[in-house]
């Protein structure tokens, strides 16, 4: 096999490596959701893994287990160093070794002092070690609310709202049933599946009575649900509120700021929080700079009266004005989803 071949192979892998990570986004926290790919000598891909949940195998010994005796003189491509520490599991490193890899792709560094020393381990060894392959994407990718976790030391927040073309989330008599269509809908529910948390203000759960979990396009509900929480400062929620039934674990928090509210979710080890209260919650976020990602479904219809989008950010001037970047645009049956980054976050 020529250098050119196997540097082609092990990009492949490592695009294939990245989409297992977004295949268990929101399941694997507070460890980082990784993916593998271990290729023969041959380059001919032999095994993939991702993390699993919590006390379960990461995303290598997933992968060397599927590879088996053919893992022996390949590589292994993966998305975040692999660990030289025990926690749950044993390292990852020894494991790679005791494989008899030859060579290790890495898009990430471990950015943690507890579980950095994975590739020197693995070079002290005498396995080839390439770090950076397609670190950007990663970066940006699966790993982004694992990482703002560990250098912010607060959860990834994913801000998602939909309105109409003139900027409205409800009509003037405040009905909002539904502003977007079913695509759109749907699309919101594979959104909750990737998220730790999902959060709301009792206005939100007062006015709308959300039940907020993850529903499967037959209408039922997802294996796995996310911690409902509602911000309720001064015990606005009614016993008899959809969000407090038992489908999903609740949490109903007095926290003052927003700021105080990711700490203690931080706390929680919830890595990445989606953000559907309303206009004065989503403000209260994006005044303090905590909103990461934004994900927009617009309606092609107007209402000319109702509910802002968001609140009032305390910008008197258009020079002042939060500006966002555009990172893709998809339709959503006859909607449109605009996703956003604020400028300033990569």
């Amino acid at each position: 096999m020529t250098a050119a071949t196997a540097a082609w192979a092990e990009r492949i892998a490592m695009a294939r490596a990245l989409a297992l990570g977004e295949s268990v986004l929101g399941a694997t926290s507070p460890n980082p959701p990784v993916g593998a790919v271990v290729l023969a000598a041959d380059g001919t891909p032999v095994g993939e893994g991702a993390t699993a949940p919590p006390g379960g195998p990461h995303a290598e010994i997933a992968a060397l287990a599927e590879a088996g005796e053919r893992a022996r003189g390949g590589t292994a491509v993966v998305t975040l160093e692999p660990c030289a520490h025990t926690g749950r599991t044993g390292p990852c490193a020894d494991a790679l070794l005791a494989a008899g890899v030859a060579r290790v792709v890495i898009a990430v560094p471990e950015p943690t002092s507890r579980a950095a020393g994975g590739a020197q381990r693995l070079r002290d060894s005498g396995v080839q070690v390439e770090v950076g392959l397609e670190r950007a994407a990663a970066e940006a990718g699966a790993l982004a609310s694992w990482l703002t976790a560990v250098r912010e030391h607060r959860p990834y927040v994913v801000w998602k709202v939909a309105a109409t073309l003139d900027g409205r989330v409800a009509a003037a008599d405040g009905s909002s049933r539904w502003v977007t269509g079913a695509e759109a809908r749907e699309a919101v529910h594979r959104l909750r599946s990737t998220c730790d948390a999902v959060v709301v203000g009792s206005g939100t759960a007062v006015t709308d009575d959300p039940q907020l979990t993850v529903r499967r396009p037959d209408g039922t509900d997802a294996a796995r649900q996310p911690l409902r929480v509602v911000v309720d400062r001064r015990g606005r929620l009614p016993r008899t509120a959809r969000v407090l039934d038992d489908a999903a674990p609740t949490l109903v928090s007095a926290a003052p700021t927003a700021a105080e509210l990711l700490a203690e979710l931080y706390d929680r080890d919830v890595r990445r929080l989606l953000l559907e209260g309303g206009p004065t919650l989503a403000a209260a976020f994006l005044r303090e700079g905590l909103v990461d990602e934004a994900v927009l479904h617009l309606a092609p219809t107007l209402l000319g009266a109702g509910t802002p989008l968001v609140g009032d950010l305390g910008i008197t001037s258009i020079t002042g004005a939060l500006s966002l970047t555009v990172t893709d645009v998809a339709r959503r049956g006859q909607d449109v989803e605009i996703r956003l980054r604020p400028d300033g976050r990569s």
